[in-house]
């Protein structure tokens, strides 16, 4: 009997024991909660209230702002942050406009009548490697006289020049900087190039002074607004004349002026353009001939203040 009473006392231990065990065990779950269901969650996105075209600008009348039931990759949540931007691709109706379908990089950052254009440039030029993206610089521009001509035959310009090119021209780019990088060069500290923001009627004349000559950047204030006065020299001619019933205050007048194009000796203001460029022809009056009075059998014929006479 008393072993039987030992062997239930024994029992009973081990039960509270393996309880106590699988207590312990409850305890250390983590409580669970009742799951939301997922098409309860939704995100503000903004999507194209009609179609929006390649290559037009965005207007926030073509946008409205729909909830959904997830959040794409570059979505955009306020329509304003869209005013202007331009699709690279057809979108349709109720699609929601995404980053990626926007024309991007340095094509955002030109102003309307300008072009990016780039150019060459080295550390003595180029204020020694020290410009960034976003300064303002006036452009220089070097011209040496052909030796080989001699008195303007055969000499291009009648002589080495220095002048001012453009004024506050905006860089873009300079080496492989970006706005807010801290490196404005190359891997190999060597810039070679520097893109440019240029009114389009301007970029004749910087493309030939980087071909027939040498350009000089020279940074500048970004408050001090003097600029060159394009009214206070003679317009060029241009390699293509211009038709003279041309409509006045054209949209395009700066684009129909970049097309007429920029001469050489234009473009340096050498002394003999004038000479060079097509002049109509004097008009020289014909010689009257005049017939005389003379005998029935001899008729007079005066030309240029020379007497003869024929018979009839």
């Amino acid at each position: 009997m008393p072993n039987l009473t030992r062997i239930l006392a024994g029992a009973l231990i081990a039960l509270a024991v393996l309880l106590g065990i699988f207590a312990w065990t409850l305890s250390r779950r983590p409580v669970s909660h009742p799951a939301v269901p997922a098409a309860q969650v939704t995100f503000p996105v903004v999507v194209a209230a009609r179609a929006l075209p390649a290559g037009k600008p965005i207007t926030v009348d073509a946008l409205r702002v729909q909830s959904l039931p997830i959040n794409p990759n570059g979505a955009f949540g306020d329509p304003s942050m869209l005013a202007g931007r331009v699709p690279t691709s057809d979108i349709g109706p109720d699609s929601p406009v995404l980053e990626a379908q926007l024309s991007s990089g340095i094509a955002e950052r030109i102003d309307p009548g300008q072009r990016a254009i780039a150019v060459r440039v080295d550390e003595s030029n180029a204020v020694g490697n020290r410009l960034r993206p976003g300064n303002f610089v006036d452009v220089f521009f070097t011209l040496k006289r052909d030796g080989n001509g001699g008195n303007g035959t055969g000499a291009e310009i009648d002589r080495s020049q220095a002048r001012l090119l453009m004024s506050k021209v905006r860089v873009l780019v300079f080496g492989n900087a970006t706005p807010g990088a801290d490196n404005p060069g190359d891997a190999n500290g060597m810039v070679r190039t520097a893109v440019l923001a240029v009114p389009v009627a301007d970029v004749d004349k910087l493309t030939l002074a980087e071909t027939s000559g040498r350009l000089i950047f020279a940074l500048r204030n970004p408050k001090d607004d003097e600029v060159v006065d394009p009214n206070a020299f003679a317009p060029t001619t241009g390699v293509v004349k211009i038709s003279a019933n041309a409509p006045a205050g054209d949209v395009t007048q700066d684009s129909t002026r970049a097309a007429a194009g920029e001469a050489l000796d234009e473009l340096s203001g050498a002394e003999g353009n004038v000479a060079a460029r097509p002049q109509t022809a004097p008009h020289i009056a014909r010689p009257v001939t005049r017939v005389a009075a003379a005998p029935v059998d001899n008729i007079e014929v005066i030309r240029g203040g020379r007497a003869e006479t024929v018979a009839r």
